[in-house]
């Protein structure tokens, strides 16, 4: 799994549970990680798989995600690790976030968290299998709950009606961008293995 994310190889892992792959974390290997500088999500999930397909000689699965909110013509997006700066925390990032739409009223406040989720094998003459998923909500005047990471405790899940930092690893999974995309992932990657 190519990311450094702890955070979010904790959720990928149950996505993936009693289908038989091994998921690896990409620490456990020596190598560079590819720089994001797709201009997509897709693009930039695209260049982690690969860099790590490549250097491990494995099947690389890597995603990309972020929230694109409506009001600032879907910004942060790609940049949403990196929208209070290159070295910013979780909570410089929904600080920024929550300052920018201050003066936005409730019925504007709509977002989507997305997310591009791929499978690069490491033979060049595989196409990569790719998968998506699309979680929208609304974003909240303040944060609530403990649970997951980045935006999580600003965006509200309008099924349950409570931020996704208040609801269990369960009901996230049930319903966000990356449990989408990964069972997604998951049915594709089975069959393409079956097929080997």
């Amino acid at each position: 799994m190519a990311t450094g994310n702890k955070a979010k190889l904790a959720e990928i892992r149950p996505l993936l549970d009693g289908s038989g792959i091994v998921v690896c974390a990409q620490s456990e290997f020596d190598f560079r990680p590819a720089d994001e500088t797709g201009q997509t999500f897709l693009e930039n999930a695209l260049l982690k798989a690969r860099a790590a397909a490549t250097a491990t000689g494995l099947i690389a699965i890597a995603d990309d995600s972020g929230l694109c909110v409506d009001a600032l013509d879907g910004r942060p997006g790609v940049h949403s690790a990196r929208f209070a700066g290159a070295n910013a925390t979780d909570a410089d990032n929904v600080d920024k976030l929550l300052q920018q739409m201050q003066a936005v009223d409730d019925d504007r406040r709509g977002a989507a968290f997305h997310c591009a989720a791929v499978a690069v094998f490491p033979e060049e003459s595989q196409d990569p299998l790719i998968a998506s998923g699309e979680w929208r909500g609304q974003i909240a005047a303040t944060r609530s709950g403990n649970s997951g990471f980045g935006y999580d405790p600003v965006f509200v899940d309008p099924q349950f009606g409570k931020s996704a930092a208040e609801m269990t690893a369960e009901q996230k999974n049930a319903r966000s961008h990356r449990g989408q995309a990964f069972r997604q992932l998951k049915d594709l990657l089975l069959a393409a293995l079956a097929a080997r």
